[in-house]
């Protein structure tokens, strides 16, 4: 018997180890038991059978029970019924009373013992000779990870062991405190591995560790953000305790294609990832009961790098799970979920990761597993890659199988939220389960998941929607229609607008909207798009009666404001009232932040952010082999005194990325002012397949280089978490140009007003709502055109006028201790004003008010308008 599972994590393969002999072995039990560092103590260290909440708690003496005997006398026990055997000990917490038959050699490396190994059966039997011989050789194989683990175990201090458990829960992402004690260990390598603790204390030796440890005094500061984690996860009495008690027996599962966390978990490609991964973490803040489910990718999204010539380049590198704060999600007997979904060409295996965000998890489907076909190993490999084939059986993995594993842990979700279409097929297998589970039929059973399901719309354009031709719907779930007991037409009924059109192709979002009673738009004016949209789905029914709403998108503010910023906030804004309690109220008291202090403030982070940007662009012109005048001129890019204007978000058309560059000479005109200059800084990504995308990267790449912009006007190569923070920390504006209204809702600039940067906006998404006249600056009067050349033409000529005669003006007027107090002013409006409707605590609280809690039967009142 030989072992074929191996882990990075000896302890991964202890329990991996453990699961296999179970199954080869046919027995009921298979447990490890580790020799303590006193040897005089066995504890339980793995097992499969036994409950998996005992491992590390059943302890026992080297002359207690029947393992003990086995460590005592280093030879294989053998005991047909244990409960008539001398030295039989009951453990309760172990739950081991229905076993009978017990079998344990002793694991030996390098002459000394190191633990035990033992398996039980329910009946009553003997052990044969061959049986003890295969024991006693898997012993062999797992003795000397025993050693490790025990060595590692022993040479671990509880310091250490603190740093590990805060390293492998995401809450240190958005915890300050958390940050910094990580990027202290070591500040080079911390920025050099991607801000990953996992990745940091992986390649730490232990000695290196303790002295780093010891030399900066950090032993106060990890037990303290230590027990602050502790006490987060434990507090008793949370916002969602008191609102949203009935989904703690059965939580929200929400569905979403990509998680934006942290950029050093690259699972996430722009916008809607970065939604979700705010969604889960205010849901943890206040502690409401949810389940994030998505995908893991293998390669993440891709890394972009410009050519000489400015043509975007995409890279990818394989992920390195054991250096992610990652584990197999196991189900209440300890065995690794592995979801299978049935297809007409076959099985679709997938295994399964747990994150823990706060005091919420992600479960991350992985494709990569034996069994499945190298095309299908390779399905979770990249994010938003490949053909339709490919489309839709990442989907499926998303909707079905992530459904499959939620039920493998235990997990009955009381309300699906799927957030875009991606997710859909998670309401069909809610379906059959609801068939099976009560005995009624398709038409009954959808109804009952329809009533439990919020759906969540991002696209404004009908392009965006995934959609599939009756024949890949066909292959894909044939099986499953079976089991419903459809016909594949009433199949594709769901997915189509007209039901009757046999020539209609199968679209995500329409089974999204058919299959749920509560959908959503993200802000007021994509609601109305969204109503218009899809009215065809309601027949005759007026557009305004459209049972679409909308709940505007927010920021977690913990994950995007500057520490200086929170600092300034702690010694002014009431602290006493929790956050999600008195958000108005909180906000206003940026009213009493002189504007000295707050001005001060923003030039730091101004001042830090030009430093990083002028590093980063001088580090790629370098690597692109660039002239050396070129080189020189980079070194001393932009001006901390400069008005300041940052525009980052994935290169997609209806963004207009090159929307500023229509009037180039005017553009330089406002750039070069030798009074009072503007300067800009951009980023952002094109999809692999996105040519038109790629294009407005090379021409702003080209106009960078034009000897009127080089140095004021400069691009940011790869895109993500950590550049769009350092971007809305530190810029004096945000410029968000799309062609209205086909912007959902955007969220890059709420990020930046609590930062103390200003918008300047077409009135679209959450803009439109947002805009008062005085907290921000609005490009245009929110009117559209049916022409998109003369649309694009109009708005660039506002947007250069706004520039012009309201933005520059009023951040050049300085009072005599140079501080733009109208400016200022400004900034404290759109605090006070936006700061907290556009977070997601508040969007979180409107989803469980309005939607989770309808869902799930949750309402002590309720009336059916007439």
């Amino acid at each position: 018997m030989h072992l074929t599972i191996r882990h990075v994590d000896p302890t991964e393969t202890l329990t991996a180890g453990v699961r296999q002999l179970q199954t080869r072995m046919g027995v009921d039990v298979c447990s490890i038991y580790l020799l303590e560092s006193d040897r005089t103590h066995l504890v339980l260290a793995a097992t499969v059978g036994l409950r998996p909440e005992s491992v590390g708690k059943v302890r026992m003496e080297l002359h207690e029970g029947l393992a003990g005997l086995v460590a005592e006398q280093l030879r294989p026990i053998e005991v047909p019924n244990v409960k008539r055997h001398p030295r039989f000990k009951h453990f309760a917490e172990a739950g081991e009373d229905p076993y009978y038959a017990f079998l344990g050699v002793p694991l030996i490396d390098r002459e000394l013992l190191q633990g035990v190994l033992i398996v039980q059966t329910i009946e009553e039997r003997s052990f044969s000779d061959d049986e003890i011989a295969s024991l006693l050789l898997a012993a062999g194989e797992i003795s000397p990870i025993v050693a490790q683990v025990r060595e590692r175990d022993q040479s671990i201090g509880p310091l250490q062991r603190r740093l590990w458990a805060l390293a492998r829960n995401m809450w240190w992402s958005w915890d300050a405190s958390a940050l910094s004690l990580f990027q202290d260990l070591d500040p080079a390598r911390w920025e050099e591995l991607g801000r990953n603790p996992v990745a940091l204390l992986s390649e730490m030796p232990l000695d290196d560790l303790d002295e780093r440890i010891g030399d900066l005094a950090l032993a106060h500061r990890i037990n303290h953000t230590f027990r602050r984690l502790q006490e987060y996860r434990e507090r008793p009495s949370t916002w969602g305790d008191t609102h949203a008690g009935v989904l703690r027996r059965q939580p929200v599962a929400y569905f979403s294609a990509e998680f934006g966390i942290h950029e050093s978990l690259p699972i996430y490609s722009g916008g809607l990832g970065v939604l979700a991964g705010d969604h889960i973490k205010s849901a943890s803040d206040l502690g409401v009961p949810l389940v994030g489910v998505g995908l893991f990718y293998g390669q993440g999204y891709f890394r972009q790098r410009l050519d000489a010539s400015g043509w975007q380049q995409e890279e990818y590198a394989e992920v390195d799970v054991a250096r992610l704060p990652l584990e197999p999600a196991v189900n209440p007997d300890g065995d690794a979920i592995a979801p299978e979904i049935e297809t007409g060409g076959g099985i679709l295996r997938a295994r399964v990761w747990q994150a823990a965000v706060g005091r919420r998890i992600l479960l991350l489907l992985d494709s990569d597993v034996e069994g499945n076909t190298p095309e299908d190993r390779a399905l979770t490999a990249r994010l938003y890659g490949g053909d339709l084939r490919v489309r839709i059986r990442q989907e499926l993995l998303l909707g079905i199988g992530g459904l499959k594993a939620l039920h493998a842990l235990g997990i009955v979700p009381g309300v699906f939220h799927l957030n875009e279409g991606h997710s859909a097929f998670a309401v069909l297998e809610a379906v059959r389960h609801c068939k099976e589970r009560e005995g009624v039929d398709f038409e009954t059973a959808v109804r009952q998941v329809a009533r439990r399901t919020v759906f969540t719309t991002h696209t404004p354009v009908p392009a965006g929607h995934d959609r599939f031709p009756s024949d890949l719907i066909d292959e894909h779930l044939a099986p499953l229609r079976d089991t419903l007991g459809i016909s594949h037409e009433r199949l594709m009924s769901l997915g189509r607008v007209n039901p009757d059109d046999a020539g209609e192709e199968f679209c995500m979002t329409v089974l999204g909207l058919r299959v749920s009673r509560r959908a959503n738009a993200v802000s007021s004016l994509h609601g109305d798009v969204t109503r218009h949209m899809w009215t065809g789905l309601w027949g005759d029914r007026p557009e305004e009666d459209v049972p679409i709403g909308h709940i505007t998108n927010g920021i977690h503010v913990p994950s995007w404001l500057a520490p200086q910023m929170q600092q300034l906030y702690d010694r002014h804004l009431p602290s006493e009232v929790p956050r999600e309690d008195a958000l108005p109220e909180i906000s206003a008291g940026i009213e009493t932040v002189s504007d000295g202090a707050l001005w001060e403030t923003h030039v730091a982070l101004k001042v830090r952010l030009l430093d990083a940007v002028r590093r980063q662009v001088l580090r790629e012109a370098a690597r692109r082999g660039e002239p050396a005048v070129v080189l020189e001129q980079l070194s001393h890019a932009l001006s901390q005194d400069a008005l300041t204007i940052g525009f980052a978000r994935r290169v997609a058309t209806y963004k207009r990325a090159s929307l500023f560059l229509r009037n180039p000479d005017r553009l330089a005109s406002l750039v070069n002012d030798p009074q009072r200059p503007i300067q800009f800084v951009i980023a952002g990504k094109g999809h692999p397949r996105d040519e038109p995308a790629k294009g407005v990267l090379r021409q702003i790449h080209e106009l960078s280089r034009d000897s009127r912009f080089l140095g004021k006007l400069v691009f940011l190569e790869d895109y993500d978490i950590s550049l769009g923070r350092q971007l809305v920390q530190g810029v004096d504006v945000w410029l968000n140009n799309p062609r209205r209204p086909q912007e959902a809702s955007g969220t890059s600039g709420q990020k930046v007003l609590l930062n103390g940067g200003l918008n300047l906006s077409v009135l679209d998404g959450w803009w439109a709502e947002a805009y008062d006249g005085a907290n921000g600056f609005a490009i245009g009067r929110g009117e559209t055109h049916t022409s998109p050349e003369a649309h694009d033409r109009r708005d660039a000529e506002e947007l250069l006028r706004v520039l012009a005669d309201e933005v520059v003006p009023l951040f050049y007027g300085r009072d005599p201790d140079g501080v733009p107090r109208a400016w200022t002013a400004r900034m404290k409006r759109a605090i006070h004003t936006l700061g907290w409707r556009f977070n997601a605590d508040r969007m979180v609280m409107d989803y469980v008010r309005l939607c989770y809690l309808p869902a799930a039967g949750g309402l002590s009142s309720g009336m059916q308008r007439r």
